[in-house]
């Protein structure tokens, strides 16, 4: 069935992630040049061209992307300063984090016994993190350790393998499975210094993991790596619906009406790597965003590199061995009509040590309605988002707008034009 948005026109101002704009402050070199005397160019722009020079030299390692897909099925050479000013940020993104987040930890060993006093502190903890930047951890979650840690162990493998063989599962046009570098593939400026590999999840189908698609390009190998996966998803999935219950419960709504919104639904697996890169400050490892999914579930390494947008500036989080990262999304955001923040965050790198993490995005079926239960509209007189489907969030997320801090207020006028204009 063809989705709902084929007929969805894109609004005018929006432009398709494959045209977002440039980096101006080193774009704009050459028209400073002829209105700044020699003197103030030495002093101002001569330092912005070194760091890019020397940005440039560290992009042939560890981080290459020695060949592009493009529009077409051809190919084109990327050359090292062309792919080097892709990766640079705005001053405005670059802003450091100089504390370190009181991030709220739940402890969810009793809620998961039945224990009801624990479950009533869970969801009073995980309420006020939600009022206030969409951001927790959780410990004593049921994950095997063990799992977490081959699972981490597999994708080592997939990023060590050679160029050519992670390129046999890039990631297509129009698609959202396989691996990217840089997502060089979706956006002419501001890559993030990363190499992804991604696929989804559904144990609703004989082929839960699309793993048909990875034995068809990397082959037999993958075999091992496939079960591992599939178990990790399996995991995340089963947390990711307990969540959702203490969502409910800290809303005042039925403890399961969110479990059965999710149950059904074909969620994403991530894998990231983050290689050292020589400027660091020139670079983000993923740029500020808040995920368009409804929950992601992160766990990361020990290196450090997460931030969170709170209290107007940036913040880091420190990462906790056992703890698993929790954060809502836009798509729980409008489910919650606006009452619960999706959080705001950002990975940055370093000079000296590669960054790893595995993130699971929790996703309603794409042809459900995303609309909040009516208690919530009712305590809060109207509804603050249009009724819409994942499909529809997928839709223009992949191909007019890149996820960013404001993408659930674009989306919302998106749609509104869009019905606007079938009427």
């Amino acid at each position: 069935m063809e989705s709902s948005t084929s007929v969805i026109p894109p609004v005018s101002n929006f432009q398709p992630s494959e045209t977002s704009s440039v980096v101006p402050h080193l774009l704009d070199i050459s028209i400073k040049l002829a209105s700044t005397n020699h003197l103030l160019w030495k002093a101002q722009v001569i330092p912005i061209l070194q760091s890019f020079e020397r940005l440039c030299s560290s992009l042939a390692s560890p981080l290459t992307i020695p060949r592009l897909e493009i529009e077409g099925g051809s190919h084109e050479q990327i050359n090292s300063i062309s792919m080097s000013r892709r990766f640079v940020w705005p001053k405005e993104d670059l802003v450091g984090a100089h504390q370190e987040l009181t991030a709220p930890v739940v402890d969810l060993e009793g809620f998961l016994r039945g224990d009801e006093e624990a479950t009533k502190q869970a969801s009073d903890i995980i309420k006020a993190a939600c009022l206030q930047h969409g951001f927790f951890q959780v410990i004593n979650h049921g994950v095997d350790l063990n799992l977490i840690s081959v699972a981490h162990d597999h994708t080592d493998n997939f990023f060590k393998l050679p160029t050519c063989d992670k390129l046999k599962v890039r990631r297509l046009p129009g698609s959202i499975w396989g691996y990217s570098s840089g997502h060089a593939d979706r956006y002419l400026s501001k890559l993030p210094w990363k190499e992804t590999l991604s696929f989804g999840y559904n144990e609703n189908c004989p082929n839960p993991i699309g793993i048909d698609f990875f034995k068809s390009t990397i082959g037999k190998d993958f075999e091992q790596t496939r079960l591992v996966y599939l178990k990790y998803c399996e995991a995340m999935k089963g947390l990711s619906l307990s969540i959702m219950e203490l969502l409910a419960i800290s809303l005042g709504v039925d403890r399961g009406h969110y479990r059965k919104f999710f149950e059904d639904g074909c969620s994403i697996m991530r894998c990231n790597f983050y290689p050292p890169c020589q400027e660091p400050g020139l670079t983000l490892g993923t740029g500020p965003h808040r995920d368009p999914t409804s929950l992601t579930i992160l766990h990361q390494d020990q290196v450090g590199g997460l931030e969170v947008f709170s209290d107007n500036i940036w913040q880091r989080v420190r990462p906790l061995q056992s703890a698993l990262v929790i954060n809502v999304g836009d798509t729980f955001m409008a489910l919650s009509n606006g009452t619960y923040k999706s959080c705001l965050h950002r990975a940055v790198v370093n000079k000296y040590e590669e960054r790893r993490s595995l993130a699971f995005f929790l996703c309603p079926r794409e042809d459900k309605v995303v609309r909040p239960p009516q208690d919530l509209v009712c305590n809060q007189g109207k509804r603050m988002y249009p009724d819409f489907t994942w499909s529809d969030m997928l839709h223009f997320t992949q191909k007019f707008y890149r996820a960013d801090d404001a993408t659930l207020q674009n989306f919302t006028k998106w749609i509104i034009s869009a019905k606007s204009a079938n009427l």
